[in-house]
C-alpha cells in the first residue's frame, strides 16, 4: 500500500489551535496521542478533520525499544485515537522509555545489536497486529551512544523494515543532532535508510550548549536541518513533511514563514 500523500504540515498543540485553523496550506497535522481522549476530541481537531485535514496520532510512550512487549493498554489507546481521527497511520519512536516499571522520562536510543533487533522486531509486530492502520517509527535524537553497537542506525532500520514492513518517520533534525553529538554523518544515514518506505518527515529546531545539540523544538530549524531535508528530497519525494514546535511559540507569521522555508528546501531537492 502506498503511503498517504500528506503535503506540508505542523504539529498540533493546544496552544496553536487557532493559529493552525487560520493557516493556509496546511496539508496535515500530528497530535500527541497521550494528550488525546478519543471520546472527547478537542474541537480544533474535529474542525480540521471536518475540513479534510488528516490528523496523525503521534505516540511518545509505547516503548518498542524495550525488552518488555508494548502494553496492551497503550496499544488500545493508539488504536482508539486512530479510529476516532480516521487517521491514515500512527507514528511512534524507535526508543527505550521504561524498564521494570521505571520510566526514563526521555526517548532514549536503543543498542543497535542483533539481539536488540530481534526484540524490537517482535515488539513492532505486536504493535502492528493491534493497530487498525499502518505504523511508522521515528529515529530519535541522542546525547549518548551504546558502546557495543553492531549495526548503524540506517542498517538497523533497514533490517527492521525488511522484517516487519514498518514505515519510517525520518526526523532530519534528529539526524543533525546525532551528527553533532555522536559524530554520525547525517547524509550517510540518509543513504542507508530504505526511503521507499518513508511515511513522512519531521523538521524542528534546537540549540547547541557546550558542544551538545539539544533538540528542543522551540526555535526555527537551522539551515543544516533544512539542508538535510533538501538532501532527502533529492533522493525521494516525501509523502509529507511536518514542522514540530512545542514551546516558546512564535507569531502566526513566523510559523507560516517556517512552513515556507520547508517548502523551499523541498523544492531545492526536487529540482537538484
Amino acid at each position: 500500500m502506498a503511503a498517504a500523500e500528506l503535503g506540508v504540515g505542523i504539529g498540533w498543540r493546544a496552544e496553536l489551535d487557532l493559529t493552525i485553523e487560520r493557516m493556509e496550506g496546511v496539508g496535515f497535522v500530528e497530535a500527541i496521542a497521550e494528550n488525546i481522549r478519543p471520546g472527547a476530541l478537542p474541537e480544533s481537531l474535529r474542525l480540521l478533520r471536518a475540513r479534510g485535514v488528516p490528523v496523525i496520532p503521534h505516540g511518545v510512550s509505547l516503548g518498542v525499544g524495550g525488552a518488555e512487549p508494548p502494553s496492551a493498554g497503550r496499544l488500545a489507546h493508539l488504536a482508539a485515537c486512530a479510529e476516532a481521527l480516521d487517521a491514515p497511520l500512527v507514528s511512534e519512536h524507535l526508543a527505550f522509555v521504561r524498564g521494570d516499571g521505571v520510566e526514563a522520562g526521555h526517548l532514549l536510543p536503543i543498542p543497535r545489536t542483533r539481539e536488540s533487533l530481534r526484540v524490537v522486531t517482535d515488539n513492532v509486530r505486536r504493535a502492528q497486529d493491534a493497530l487498525p492502520v499502518p505504523l511508522a517509527l521515528e529515529n530519535v535524537a541522542a546525547i549518548f551512544g551504546w558502546p557495543d553497537d553492531e549495526l548503524t542506525e540506517g542498517q538497523f532500520l533497514a533490517e527492521l523494515v525488511e522484517r516487519t514492513g514498518v514505515r519510517l518517520l525520518v526526523d532530519v533534525a534528529n539526524l543533525h543532532t546525532n551528527q553533532v553529538n555522536l559524530g554520525l554523518p547525517a547524509v550517510a544515514a540518509l543513504d542507508a535508510l530504505p526511503l521507499e518506505h518513508l511515511a513522512y518527515v519531521h523538521v524542528a529546531g534546537g540549540h547547541e550548549h557546550q558542544g551538545i545539540w539539544h533538540d528542543t523544538h522551540t526555535t526555527a530549524a537551522p539551515e543544516q536541518v533544512l539542508d538535510l531535508l533538501t538532501e532527502l528530497c533529492a533522493r525521494t519525494r516525501p509523502p509529507g513533511v511536518l514542522l514540530e514546535w512545542d514551546d516558546r511559540f512564535p507569531s502566526d507569521a513566523v510559523l507560516a514563514g517556517e512552513l515556507d522555508r520547508i517548502r523551499a528546501a523541498m523544492a531545492a531537492g526536487e529540482s537538484g
